[in-house]
């Protein structure tokens, strides 16, 4: 693989650590970059992403789409800078999660019964 086809990435967690910086193809997509991380993610962290789609890439203030390659998120600064370019990981659970615990909180509350004997 040529040397100018490879991109060095550096993904910045919530809490300020850093997965890499790490090479990869041009032509790699933004699912293949999820993919690493979460097989790369740190396990003694309090939040660990279980599936690609928990985790959200941040480059250059835009939120990337999984189809889109490396080379098309690549902003014209990233040139200017000689080094790797930082993306920032967001960790957001898939919502129907979210929405699943939020139903079963209601429900308990709605079950609740209360009885007087007189």
């Amino acid at each position: 693989m040529p040397e100018e086809d490879l991109v060095e990435l550096n993904f910045r967690l919530y809490d300020g650590s850093d997965i890499g910086p790490i090479r990869y193809a041009a032509s790699s997509t933004v699912a293949m970059l999820k993919e690493r991380i979460i097989s790369e993610w740190p396990r003694d962290k309090k939040i660990i992403p279980r599936v690609a789609t928990d985790v959200k890439l941040i480059c250059g203030g835009k939120m990337l789409e999984n189809n889109k390659t490396v080379a098309q998120c690549r902003s014209p600064f990233d040139e200017i800078s000689g080094g790797f370019i930082t993306m920032h990981v967001v960790v957001q659970p898939s919502s129907s999660k979210v929405k699943t615990k939020k139903k079963v909180d209601e429900l308990s509350k709605k079950t609740t019964c209360s009885c007087t004997i007189l």
